[in-house]
């Protein structure tokens, strides 16, 4: 049984423990609003710009004169997955699971006969795909000297991967991220970002409305300015998604973790005053046995 300087001594810490973790829950909650709100704001413009985009890969088809960018190299063995992970710990299982995701993707990409690679951004997911993915990680791309990942960062990473889609280094690229529900919730998916994927669902939604629009210059010139700028917003989004997705896993996993602070400095104290109670009964018996003995 640990002594009674020992358990003063446990109790103290896990009281320090429990400041900071309280801390950084008020810390995480204070940003999560900004960062939801930026990322709920940006996905008007970005479903816009997917509705756009279908309309517009509707009219060229699979005219040969479609940009590189819709239609592709011509093949579909090389794959590049963009993982998007945090900078920073405290998040609970949030990098985990945007690490399952990406390794689940490559596994089934690789069980067709792909080769796979990586591109990773964020420091926290590059140790556990690092470890059995040494050889196929691609390039990193760092954001932790980087308060806010903005549109400057989105865009720098886009024109990494544009230079490597125009050099042969991939066929397809497909971003892996975590999109914000709540601050329980935070869902990771995978979606093609290269060659940009045209939804035949989207296309026949917007086909009909589109019919009366002349567009000018044509279709294949609006796609060629487009086509990077839909790359950019799809890399804004999944950064957007991102902060506010770690600022969710983060309240909620500082929340539980002083909550569990409490339930052991609860127990602490109850160990504490029984063997406080022990060590006095003990006393009093000596004392009265040697009064006795007197």
């Amino acid at each position: 049984m640990a002594s009674l300087k020992e358990l003063k001594g446990r109790i103290k810490s896990v009281r320090s423990t429990q400041k900071i973790t309280k801390a950084k829950q008020m810390v995480a909650a204070a940003k999560l609003r900004r960062a939801q709100e930026a990322a709920e704001a940006a996905r008007p413009y970005a479903e816009r710009l997917n509705a756009v985009m279908a309309s517009l890969a509707s009219k060229v088809g699979g005219s040969d004169s479609a940009p590189k960018l819709l239609a592709g190299t011509g093949s579909n063995q090389r794959h590049l997955l963009v993982v998007v992970n945090t900078d920073k710990g405290l998040c609970g299982g949030l990098n985990a699971n945007i690490v399952k995701e990406a390794l689940k993707t490559a596994n089934d990409l690789r069980g067709k006969g792909k080769d796979v690679q990586f591109y990773l951004v964020g420091k926290k997911g590059r140790a556990p795909i690092k470890r059995n993915n040494a050889e196929a990680i691609a390039k990193h791309f760092d954001t932790s000297d980087v308060r806010t990942p903005g549109f400057e960062e989105a865009e720098a990473i886009a024109s990494d991967l544009l230079e490597m889609f125009e050099a042969g280094k991939f066929d397809v690229a497909h971003l892996v991220y975590p999109i914000f529900k709540s601050a329980l919730a935070q869902d990771p998916t995978t979606q093609q970002l290269i060659p940009v994927p045209a939804s035949e669902g989207d296309a026949a939604a917007t086909k009909g409305g589109d019919a009366l629009v002349e567009y000018e210059p044509g279709e294949e010139e609006i796609l060629e300015v487009l086509l990077p700028r839909y790359v950019r917003t799809q890399l804004f989004g999944a950064l957007l998604e991102r902060e506010a997705s770690e600022q969710g896993a983060s309240m909620t996993a500082m929340d539980n973790a002083t909550r569990n602070a409490g339930d052991l400095i609860k127990d602490l104290n109850i160990e504490y005053n029984r063997s406080r109670q022990a060590a006095i009964t003990t006393e009093l018996i000596e004392i009265i046995a040697g009064a006795e003995a007197l």
